[in-house]
């Protein structure tokens, strides 16, 4: 019984050669499919075509939460809990609680941004297809790699593979997953 394929891995040599290829693997109108590479490339979001991430609406939110919670626990124990006036201060004004208020959205947010980031990019991943590939090491120092998965619906190996030596790609092999 043969394993189950994953999709096909090509490799690149440079960042514009794998820009360039990202531009057109993704105007071939592949769905299913990412590239590695050693360093981050200005740019390659757009060149593969993926929408603006929801971490920094995560990350409002979060903040958001922690103002509101730090101005609520304030109230609460000066206007509610423990009512105590001193010197004609009111039970609560937003500007005792603010300092307060301040620290709890800096950590929220900071919690929010990074379980958010962590779930949106689907870590901790221990494991991908892709680690099986030989020349995968080459991908933390000078490679690029382009990886189409075959869950793709335009996915066929012969006509992927194809796409990719077309577009530059060299090495091209099938993964199994």
């Amino acid at each position: 019984m043969s394993a189950q394929p994953y999709g096909v891995i090509a490799t690149f040599e440079s960042s514009a050669e794998i820009y360039h290829a990202a531009e057109q693997v993704r105007d071939a109108g592949y769905k299913n499919w990412d590239v590695i590479a050693p360093c981050p490339i200005h740019g390659m979001d757009k060149a593969m075509g993926l929408k603006r991430s929801i971490v920094p609406r995560i990350s409002l939110a979060g903040g958001l939460t922690g103002f509101c919670t730090g101005m609520s626990m304030i109230w609460f124990v000066d206007a509610f809990d423990y009512p105590v006036t001193v010197g004609g201060k009111p039970l609560f004004s937003p500007l005792f609680a603010f300092p307060v208020s301040y620290e709890l959205t800096i950590l929220f947010t900071a919690f929010a941004t990074i379980i958010g980031m962590f779930v949106v990019n689907g870590l901790p991943m221990h494991y991908h297809p892709a680690m099986k590939y030989p020349k995968f090491r080459r991908g933390t120092d000078d490679a690029f790699f382009i990886v189409i998965e075959a869950r793709d619906p335009r996915f066929n190996a012969a006509n992927t593979k194809a796409l990719l030596a077309k577009i530059g790609g060299k090495d091209i092999s099938d993964l199994e997953a």
